[in-house]
């Protein structure tokens, strides 16, 4: 059985976990209203992408 002939510091434990973390989205805004989005999605409250109508918005 494999077993650690120490004990894993906490500094070669959170060297490890560095990577970890969390990111928040990124959001740009809409060329047409000026809303903000999530990039390379269609905007909810026009219904446009890049520029480009792709689905009417029910008011």
């Amino acid at each position: 059985m494999a077993v650690p002939k120490r004990k894993t510091s906490k500094i070669r434990r959170d060297k490890r976990r560095t990577h970890d973390a969390l990111t928040l989205p990124s959001f740009s805004t809409c060329q047409k209203c000026g809303e903000a989005i999530r990039s390379h999605h269609i905007c909810e409250n026009c219904g446009t992408y890049n520029g480009k109508l792709i689905r009417e918005v029910k008011e």
